[in-house]
């Protein structure tokens, strides 16, 4: 028999999924509608730093909330939220995907060298 063990981020994932899921796809929706879009696509809220959304008794990121909640993606605390746009603001789900602290890491060198190709995105 495997034990499958869940960290603290993933165990509140699991409870959203299972017992609110209507609720949060209606929030994360909502934060999507609430943001401007800009030239480049991104969907961003006037907030100086990266949203944050409470749902559940947890507060995270909006655009991890978002990501995990559209996409019903279980993400640990060891998992991120690329964005591909390279815009920590950035709430729009087709800029966001998941990956490690390196991935993340390889995300910023490609960014320092090659710079956004939003044609891509």
């Amino acid at each position: 028999m495997t034990v499958v063990l869940h960290d603290d981020s993933e165990l509140w994932l699991i409870e959203v999924l299972e017992e609110g899921e209507e609720e949060a796809r209606e929030r994360a929706f909502s934060l999507i509608a609430e943001g401007r879009r800009t030239d480049t696509g991104c969907i961003v809220t006037d907030t100086k730093g990266p949203r944050k959304v409470r749902f559940m008794g947890r507060q995270v990121p909006a655009y991890r909330f978002i990501h995990c909640i559209l996409s019903r993606t279980v993400a640990s605390y060891d998992d991120v939220v690329r964005h591909r746009c390279h815009n920590r603001l950035c709430i729009n789900p087709d800029h966001l995907t998941i990956g490690s602290r390196a991935d993340n890491k390889r995300d910023d060198w490609e960014h320092w060298a090659n710079g956004v190709d939003f044609d891509l995105l």
